[in-house]
């Protein structure tokens, strides 16, 4: 039997490190497409699935670093900065 293991597609998905959080969702929402079509035999979306379970991951991840980079910038009326997080809603 074949071994599709993590490190395998490690490599094979390495260029989604590289991509920006617009190009990994547009990738993503292509993906999503493509699976809810039916026009995709079952490796296709079995490969279509892992791919865009790696896009989500680094998405995520994107994500988390916003809402960081957000909670340290984040200003009271004052003009002073404050360290909580930022409240959506």
């Amino acid at each position: 039997m074949a071994e599709t293991g993590g490190a395998q597609q490690g490599e094979e998905f390495a260029d989604i490190a590289e991509m920006t959080f617009e190009q990994a969702m547009a990738e993503l929402e292509g993906i999503v497409k493509r699976l809810e079509s039916g026009d995709i035999d079952l490796e296709g979306a079995i490969d279509a699935y892992a791919r865009g379970a790696a896009l989500r991951k680094h998405c995520d991840g994107k994500l988390r670093v916003a809402e960081r980079r957000v909670a340290l910038i984040a200003a009271a009326e004052d003009g002073t900065v404050s360290s909580e997080p930022f409240a959506d809603g």
